[in-house]
Parts: C-alpha cells; structure tokens; sequence
C-alpha cells in the first residue's frame, strides 16, 4: 500500500460532489452539441448523486447558459452563437439537467436567477450553479459555497474532461482544494490527461470505490 499524504487525501467527511455540464444539449444521444460518450457516464454519475444525497452531503450540479444573443458566450463559440447555432438556451428543455441526475422530474434551472449569480437550491443539500466559462469556479459563488459548507474536498465528474472538468480541477488546485476526479463517470477521459491529474495531486476514483465509502461513512454514523 502506498503512503498516504495527508495534504492530498480526499475527505469524503467534507466533501463536495460536483456534476459538470450534465445537460440535455450536451448528452442525450442525437442532441444539438452531443459530446460523445456522455450518456455512457450518467449511469455513473447518477449513482454518485445518489450516495452523495444518501449521505447527506453536498451536491452542485453546475451547468453553462448561452444568451439568444451570444453575449456570454465564449469566444470560441460566439461566431456561430450569433449565427443562430446556440445551444442550452436559457428556459430551453435542452439546457436543463438530465433527468437522471435530477431529485425529482419536476425541478428545473431557474435560468434568471443562475444567469444573475444566484445558487438554486433543488434539495436539502444539493444545489444548481451556472459558470460562465471553463472553470466552475471563474466568476461564480463556488469559492464562498464551499466556505460555508467547510468542505476541503471536491470530487468532480461530468461532461467532456478536456474542457470543463479539467479546469474546474485546476481552478480547485489553486485555491488547497483536496480533489478526487471520477473517471467512469465523465466523457472525453484519456490516459495522458489522468497521469497530469495525479503529477498535480488529484486522487483518481471509481464510481464503486466512492459509494462503498460513502456508504460505510453513513453506517457507521
């Protein structure tokens, strides 16, 4: 068994699940911006949310909006926003979660209040936030959540690694996050991209792994 470094160590006591872009657009099979091999990975992320919920910790489901005008859209991507070919749309069903993820079929994103920086309280502990780039913590209130919370961990899955996962990983690195990374439950993952992740730190865990100690936590409550 390797040595266990006590900086870096998940702490699944204060530990915060975040589900990155698990949007409509973006997984279901045939959707406008499908990322390939998303809805492979809800199955995973859906069990996470649930141990997550089991157990009384926290949840934030963090999701992109795109403007009808393009305005906060990233630069990458405004040329053809402004050309009609914008995507999760704010009060659009193809912005909204999936409904695996969700605690009930009826919640849904509160775009006016996302878009203006407020967290949408969708549960006991669970709650939804929108980012305006990459990064989940860029100009958002994740910073302060996590503050309130006393959380020291974050554990990250979702949509696309190379894009909105890595960053939020990064931007947590840099603020003394303690960070675990679930690769079996986000799309887009790739073997380089996880030997950079342990180089920074980030501790590399199963959907099984994470639930199992999730749930002997609980039982031992």
């Amino acid at each position: 068994m390797g040595i266990v470094n006590g900086y870096l160590e998940p702490d699944l006591s204060s530990a915060v699940l975040l589900t990155i872009d698990a949007q409509r657009d973006f997984t279901l099979p045939g959707a406008p911006a499908e990322i390939s091999g998303t809805a492979e990975v809800v199955p995973g992320m859906r069990r996470l949310v649930r141990a997550f919920r089991q157990s009384n910790r926290p949840v934030v489901h963090v999701v992109r909006l795109y403007r009808p005008d393009g305005s906060n859209v990233d630069l990458c991507r405004r040329y053809d926003a402004e050309r009609g070919k914008c995507v999760v749309l704010p009060e659009t069903d193809g912005a909204e979660l999936v409904d695996d993820l969700k605690p009930s079929p009826q919640v849904r994103l509160d775009a006016g209040s996302l878009l203006d920086g407020g967290l949408q309280q969708i549960g006991p502990s669970e709650w939804i936030m929108y980012k305006p780039r990459w990064g989940a913590f860029y100009r958002t209130p994740l910073e302060e959540h996590l503050r309130d919370l006393h959380a020291n961990t974050v554990v990250v899955c979702g949509c696309n690694f190379p894009n909105c996962p890595r960053a939020t990983i990064y931007e947590a690195s840099e603020r003394d996050l303690r960070i675990a990374f679930v690769p079996d439950a986000t799309s887009g993952v790739y073997e380089q991209g996880l030997g950079e992740l342990e180089n920074i730190g980030v501790k590399l865990a199963s959907v099984d792994e994470l639930s199992q100690k999730l749930t002997a936590e609980l039982s031992n409550t």
